[in-house]
């Protein structure tokens, strides 16, 4: 792959999630009843810190948990013969909350279709809403997120990489360009 251009740094990564943690906050007025899901991998630390900037502005922050969609992927025979199950981690009930799916990019809407029956299996909760921190576009299905901290235009051949210092070591967001 070939380096194309760093879309957004450390500060525009924290300053996308402090204004995401405004939006939701308006949107739901409260945090009473919201939760947060991150979708594994990067959507976890995404969660977290998203969390922490709800409690920074509000004194309370939502409980985070961690979803693992593996088995709920569509194109699972194609991601792998031998997939990596690491399972959920969700020590709190979502049944009648407002559950915020966390991840770092959005594509097809796959990863968001499979989040959304992961979820539901652990309860029925009174709202679904979709937090992404990159749209890049190119839906396959008819799901749009609720929160965005950057929408860019992509073609097939790039890949959007979003880094985080939890899991990477650094935290930016690059796009390349497949050979």
């Amino acid at each position: 792959m070939e380096f194309r251009a760093e879309l957004m740094d450390r500060q525009a990564v924290e300053r996308a999630l402090v204004r995401i943690a405004h939006q939701v906050l308006e949107s739901d007025k409260t945090t009473e009843g919201l939760c947060l899901l991150g979708i594994r991998t990067r959507g976890v630390p995404l969660a977290r810190r998203l969390a922490a900037n709800i409690y920074t502005l509000e004194g309370t922050a939502p409980p985070v948990g961690e979803l693992d969609i593996t088995l709920y992927r569509d194109d699972l025979s194609a991601v792998a013969d031998a997939p990596v199950v690491t399972g959920s981690n969700v020590p709190f009930s979502i049944e009648g909350k407002t559950v915020l799916l966390c991840d770092d990019v959005i594509y097809t809407g796959r990863t968001a279709r499979a989040a959304m029956d992961a979820a539901v299996k652990l309860g029925r909760p009174a709202r679904i809403q979709l937090f992404c921190l990159i749209d890049r576009g190119h839906r396959e299905l008819p799901i749009r997120p609720d929160f965005v901290g950057k929408n860019v235009p992509t073609s097939r051949a790039e890949v959007v990489a979003v880094r985080l210092d939890e899991t990477d070591g650094e935290t930016c967001v690059k796009l390349y360009e497949q050979r």
